[in-house]
């Protein structure tokens, strides 16, 4: 059973997809990259909510949510995730970002660490620099030329903004993420976007951490290789909530 609802954030409203049983325990919560949408994770959800509930967001300025007044970042899509399990009533959630999704669960992993009860994070980053410079060169001129048009175009700056999070955000220290002591996945695809040693970097940061790179993948192995990756998250799952 699915049902979609939008709750309220601030200024901007977010759409969810609740999946599964209401009575299934803690839910698993699911936040997709750049430029996405939570249709992303279908072959997750059609596999998860066999047994649990799976709550798939559109972050804010993607898919069916809004902007808001408020400059995309990832503090506030952090708070966004927060609007929607108070909004569903829900105390604690596992929690699986990838790309940018992984950098928003990082965000909210160090501000409500109590809401956790496990955090899976496929090919998030720390800075804008964790990215390969192939990957993200024309992603800095894309940003750039659309920052020219902004001035002139409502739909260039909406852009500009969500380019602006790959360009500019996150800002985070390995220092920092030490803090998190929730049960922690870092995953990856061999050929992933982000460097192979930055992804390795967050791993040495949270302690306690597991590390899986997928061979023969690349940055949207939960898409591409989805019988793999959802293995690997199952089997995480199973072994830190025991």
């Amino acid at each position: 059973m699915k049902t979609n609802r939008f709750v309220e954030s601030g200024s901007a409203r977010i759409y969810c997809e609740i999946s599964g049983g209401s009575d299934c325990g803690v839910p698993l919560v699911l936040l997709h990259g750049n430029s996405e949408n939570c249709g992303i994770f279908e072959p997750q959800v059609e596999y998860f909510s066999k047994t649990r509930t799976v709550i798939a967001l559109d972050s804010r300025g993607h898919g069916r949510s809004s902007f808001g007044a408020d400059e995309l970042s990832i503090t506030n899509m952090a708070e966004d995730v927060r609007a929607v399990l108070d909004a569903l009533n829900v105390k604690t959630a596992d929690l699986l970002g990838f790309s940018d999704g992984g950098n928003v669960a990082l965000a909210f992993a160090l501000r409500y660490p109590s809401r956790l009860r496990s955090l899976i994070l496929s090919g998030a980053n720390l800075s804008p620099g964790g990215v390969k410079w192939r990957v993200q060169a024309p992603i800095v001129i894309c940003y750039w030329f659309l920052s020219l048009q902004a001035p002139f175009s409502e739909n260039a700056r909406r852009k500009r903004q969500i380019f602006g999070l790959m360009v500019n955000q996150p800002h985070f220290t390995p220092e920092e993420i030490a803090a998190i002591t929730t049960p922690a996945l870092v995953i990856a695809g061999e050929r992933d976007m982000i460097r192979e040693e930055h992804t390795k970097l967050i791993h040495r940061s949270i302690p306690g951490s597991k590390l899986v790179i997928v061979p023969e993948a690349d940055h949207f192995v939960s898409s591409r290789k989805p019988d793999v990756f959802n293995s690997i998250v199952d089997e995480f799952l199973k072994d830190a909530t025991k």
